[in-house]
């Protein structure tokens, strides 16, 4: 079973509770929405699922009619109980900010699935997290703002092509996968939200070159309508672009993650 919108309703009013704007709370409230979600992060009877913001329990339910074996996670303390009432020990539930998460004692081997309706404050700082700080977690499926997943999932060319961006694609593969009416939730929001599917990509890259092209990708991306010669004035000279196969007056949306990898090596090297 899923929730319906009469089923979110009544369990709000019977615990006297309505959403906290303060926690991004929109429930979903369509059982096809949850079960579609659930389809497309491919989990099955082998799988392993954290779940994030789980609220009432609607797509953790998904998730457990999948096999899949869920651990979710939900920091609204006034949420358990019903959390307790309509998964009770289908799933494991922890009450826990997912910002503050010991990850590595909750996921303590590598395979998991990430898969969730993650709230709009915080769901694209958690993305990175996750990539850059739990390699525990394979694969990801969330639902996201839809501007927030355009530029999770953009490349080169594309008009939401970020900073963010970058850092998904040095460590994963992301593809919006489909998208969900604000119909579908409650309350609902004003904006449309994105489905995507994030592949983690593991990479031979030392960590001080990670660590330079993150900040490289920050400063230059903080002064997007610049040229990088003017961006990044005083912390990477012209040669070092052209070493790189970066045009001084390229703008950062022109460059691809490969020459951002080229341009952290360049600047890291070492004079001898």
């Amino acid at each position: 079973m899923t929730l319906s919108v009469a089923d979110v309703r009544r369990l709000l009013s019977e615990a006297g509770i309505d959403p906290k704007k303060s926690l991004g709370q929109n429930f979903v409230t369509d059982p096809n929405t949850v079960r579609r979600i659930a389809r497309l992060s491919g989990v099955g009877a082998s799988s392993r699922v954290i779940e994030i913001g789980a609220g009432l329990g609607s797509l953790t339910l998904a998730l457990v009619e999948t096999g899949a074996s869920v651990t979710a996670i939900e920091t609204d303390a006034t949420l358990i109980p019903i959390l307790n009432s309509t998964v009770g020990d289908l799933a494991k539930i922890i009450e826990a900010d997912a910002r503050a998460l010991s990850w590595s004692e909750i996921l303590p081997t590598p395979g998991w699935d990430l898969v969730a309706n993650l709230p709009y404050n915080i769901a694209t700082n958690l993305v990175l997290t996750v990539l850059d700080e739990v390699p525990a977690v394979s694969r990801l499926l969330v639902m996201v703002q839809q501007e927030a997943g355009e530029r999770i999932a953009a490349s080169v060319g594309d008009d939401a092509y970020s900073g963010v961006s970058v850092r998904v694609a040095l460590r994963g593969k992301a593809t919006i996968v489909g998208h969900v009416s604000p119909s579908v939730f409650y309350p609902q929001p004003r904006v449309n939200s994105a489905l995507v599917a994030i592949e983690r990509v593991e990479r031979s890259i030392e960590q001080h070159i990670e660590d330079e092209l993150i900040d490289l990708v920050r400063i230059a991306f903080n002064q997007r309508r610049k040229m990088l010669r003017k961006s990044l004035r005083g912390r990477v000279e012209e040669n070092t672009l052209e070493s790189a196969g970066i045009s001084p007056t390229s703008r950062p949306e022109e460059v691809e993650l490969d020459r951002w990898i080229n341009l952290a090596r360049e600047s890291t090297k070492i004079e001898l």
